[in-house]
């Protein structure tokens, strides 16, 4: 499965949840079977409705999302299909991510729709992420990073995921991904199960008053620990509280964790794609914390430049129907990315390698504390 669809098998991409619901309604299995059913993810939902039920349809960066999907062949793989017994009559057509995908209707009026992209890829094309090596970080309610892997299927040895991440009628693009479920989820918490802070953007100003002497080491795993590690088991993990870690420790050890855990997919991405991380281009929300936005930089080693355009994925598939509707070079879309603002490292090397061990160590205490095994 790695192998074809760049992709683990978890119930968190299609396949599993769709055999098992073939699986336990025979009835509905029978109708698949007969070409009578339809399946698809939102989009293909979006497409079908706003079509009048007459496309069925995706583009390969979403449907190699499905563990259906040959992302090397970019076609729907046969052995898999059998492998979760699933009808190729089920499946949309998949269409280039630019090009013309059909007419839908909106308000009455016929759109021909040219551009599909699945989520995180939308933002890395909206961050002009067009040339390989180029990465970003979309942050929400957890934290996104891919990074552009050019025109071959990327494989990670390193934990990410590989993926499409378009299709233009000139080339396929791939890129390699990693994922932190909880950024923003993070800070939510301290506001809302903590009462640490009321609203999220005060964490900012608090995390900047407290004593570093007394920060703890927070390991925010509030939703287990997925790229790199993929420990579904391991929870939030606080070392080294102290008598004098109080709000605003925690909400500077928050911000801090979470640095750390996009440093720790960075560098399995730089380790996979064997190339340097210059900058990381970043949108999102939590991209507007300052504090956060800095203790990225000094865990990354590199800078970390904040776009202009906060809504990244909404600009991303805006710009890729441009370039197909309007013939828009993929350069002058490239260029036309703004930062808002940069950040660039101001630890030592030797500091932020410090930072970085004592960092792994934890993680590999809290992995080991909540591993599954012949005991639990």
């Amino acid at each position: 499965m790695r192998e074809r669809t760049g992709l683990l098998l978890d119930p968190y991409f299609s396949a599993s949840k769709l055999a098992q619901v073939l699986r336990d309604q025979p009835a509905l299995a029978r109708r698949a079977a007969a070409g009578e059913l339809r399946f698809g993810t939102v989009d293909t939902w979006l497409i079908w409705r706003l079509s009048g039920g007459r496309l069925h349809r995706i583009d390969p960066s979403t449907a190699a999302r499905t563990l259906l999907y040959n992302i090397a062949t970019l076609a729907w793989d046969d052995e898999l299909l059998a492998l979760f017994d699933v009808p190729r009559a089920l499946l949309p057509e998949v269409v280039p991510s630019a090009g013309n995908a059909g007419e839908i209707m909106i308000a009455g009026r016929a759109l021909t729709l040219h551009a599909l992209l699945c989520d995180q890829q939308a933002a890395l094309f909206g961050q002009g992420c067009l040339a390989p090596g180029s990465a970003k970080c979309t942050f929400g309610t957890g934290a996104f990073l891919l990074m552009n892997s050019g025109s071959a299927p990327a494989h990670s040895s390193h934990g990410l995921l590989g993926t499409v991440a378009w299709q233009t009628p000139a080339l396929t693009h791939y890129a390699l991904d990693g994922g932190v479920f909880v950024a923003g989820a993070a800070v939510e918490w301290l506001r809302d199960e903590m009462g640490i802070v009321a609203t999220a953007a005060e964490s900012d100003a608090l995390a900047q008053s407290a004593d570093p002497a007394t920060t703890p080491l927070y390991i925010p795993a509030l939703a287990g620990l997925a790229a790199p590690f993929w420990q579904p088991e391991a929870r939030g993990t606080i070392f080294g509280l102290s008598r004098g870690s109080g709000r605003a420790e925690l909400a500077r050890a928050t911000l801090e964790g979470l640095a750390q855990r996009v440093a720790d997919v960075a560098g399995a991405m730089q380790s996979d794609a064997g190339l340097p991380l210059a900058a990381l281009r970043v949108d999102g929300g939590p991209a507007r914390n300052r504090f956060l936005m800095q203790s990225l930089a000094d865990s990354l080693g590199a800078e970390v430049q904040v776009a202009a355009e906060v809504e990244a994925t909404a600009s991303g598939v805006a710009h890729m129907a441009r370039h197909h509707a309007h013939g828009v070079p993929l350069d002058a879309i490239a260029a036309s990315w703004r930062a808002a603002e940069v950040y660039t490292p101001q630890s030592t090397a030797e500091t932020r390698a410090a930072r970085r061990a004592r960092w792994q160590r934890a993680v590999a205490l809290a992995m080991e504390m909540y591993a599954i095994g012949p005991d639990r």
